[in-house]
């Protein structure tokens, strides 16, 4: 109410201004109620125009972009451009936060991993980020207002946003290339849509994967079980020689051990799926373990090759021993399994200029097919499945070297060519290989360092 005092005051000068015009009228005249009524008017004329004046300068301030401050006058104008001008400034505070929090907003769904596309109530498209133009092969900015079913025209969406039934996700290849999405819609406000997308093709793939390994571990186990209950079964119904029985006997162990050949390289491949990555401060002497590895070759071979297997490196790898000597040990022991009798396997180590190390393992065999290369670490993938299973192999070996490289942060790399064998090369990174010269300095320097501490 502070505007009241100044209108009644400007209201007692109106009125006395219009008194000293009457008394000044009726002196000159004569006539009072000339004088009274010329009075009147010229104090509600003043009152009047005062007003006009404020009330012209408030209007001429609304009609313009109120950046300035509202005219500071005295009064009912004052206080009520006071009030326009406070009201305003709220407003634009208010949408200016309400500006940013949906900028906020949207950018949060921007970095969503999920495709998020908003739809009114006549499917055009009033917002979407980056993922969900990818998926639909859309553009974010040109495309908007645009009907969405005239810019995805997959009879499987337009039929599933037609039908409005949105109670399970509709599984869609991806607009851009090769992939599977999983769309769900949700209905809010007046009619308008919420369309959310994913990308589901390494889930399907991992899932497939799966399936996958689930039968080749069935399948795998189920052969050896099948030929056991056989063998058992003809123990227990016919007559067999003493000659017989030991036949039959050793089949029987053969196949059991195939099975915890089996068994043992799937707890090999969960264990290092499983553990935390190794620590580089644990060394082991390759020359120690390719002496170790280089015995078991000569038994498997027997003789039947020529083998190169235990180079002199003077070399230390920081990881978990037994990893190491499963990695080699699988690329050598298949190198003696598959190269035919008379050929060449050969080890060997090569320090790089960057400080790594790789170790090949190189052989004579039949060599393998360029086509099998890139999935030759798969779980029982096989070039030849009835010779793999010949020889004794599992399928799983490579894989298994491949988890163990990656752990201690290197790679295999295989090169083969038909009829010419192959190379298996096992790169170490630099900060796990060192020479063993370095590591007898280090504790000699850490022993020097403890005495004169003692000291």
């Amino acid at each position: 109410m502070t505007w009241l005092l100044p209108r009644l005051l400007m209201a007692f000068g109106a009125a006395l201004f219009g008194f000293v015009i009457g008394v000044a009228v009726h002196a000159v005249t004569g006539f009072q109620g000339l004088g009274l009524g010329i009075g009147t008017v010229a104090g509600v004329g003043m009152l009047l125009l005062v007003d006009a004046v404020r009330g012209h300068r408030l209007l001429r301030w609304l009609r313009g972009n109120q950046q300035d401050n509202a005219p500071r006058d005295t009064g009912l104008w004052g206080e009520l451009g006071y009030r326009v001008e406070r009201a305003m400034r709220d407003r634009d505070r208010a949408v200016a936060r309400g500006r940013l929090e949906l900028e906020q907003f949207l950018s949060a769904i921007e970095a969503s991993p999920n495709g998020v596309l908003m739809l009114d109530a006549q499917e055009h498209i009033l917002w979407c980020n980056r993922v969900a133009a990818d998926h639909f092969a859309l553009d974010p900015k040109r495309d908007l207002q645009q009907r969405i079913t005239n810019l995805v025209r997959a009879p499987a969406f337009v039929a599933y946003l037609q039908a409005g039934r949105f109670g399970e996700p509709l599984v869609l290849g991806n607009g851009r290339g090769p992939g599977t999405l999983s769309i769900i819609v949700r209905e809010y406000g007046e009619g308008q849509r919420l369309v959310l997308s994913l990308d589901i093709t390494e889930r399907l793939r991992s899932e497939a994967m799966r399936r996958d390994f689930v039968a080749n571990v069935s399948h795998e186990i189920r052969t050896p079980l099948t030929v056991l209950a056989g063998f058992i079964e003809t123990l227990h119904s016919l007559p067999l020689t003493a000659v017989e029985r030991e036949r039959v006997l050793v089949l029987m162990t053969q196949q059991t051990q195939r099975m915890q050949t089996l068994v043992s390289d799937l707890l090999t491949l969960a264990q290092l799926e499983g553990s935390p990555r190794p620590a580089p401060d644990r060394w082991a002497s390759l020359d120690g373990l390719l002496m170790r590895i280089a015995a078991d070759a000569d038994v498997l071979s027997a003789g039947r090759h020529r083998l190169r297997l235990k180079p002199e490196t003077g070399v230390e790898l920081a990881g978990i021993e037994s990893e190491l000597l499963s990695a080699i040990a699988n690329l050598v022991t298949n190198a003696v399994r598959y190269t035919p009798d008379g050929g060449d396997i050969e080890l060997v180590w090569r320090q790089l200029d960057d400080g790594s190390g790789e170790l090949i393992v190189i052989d004579t065999g039949p060599g393998i097919a360029r086509e099998h290369i890139p999935r030759l670490t798969e779980r029982f993938y096989r070039v030849d499945g009835s010779r793999s299973r010949e020889t004794g192999g599992t399928g799983l070996g490579l894989s298994i070297v491949k988890h163990v490289m990656q752990r201690h942060g290197g790679e295999l790399l295989i090169q083969s060519d038909v009829g010419k064998g192959s190379r298996f090369r096992l790169v170490f990174p630099a900060a796990r290989v060192r020479q063993a010269s370095d590591s007898a300095l280090g504790d000699e320097a850490a022993f020097s360092v403890g005495v004169l501490s003692d000291h």
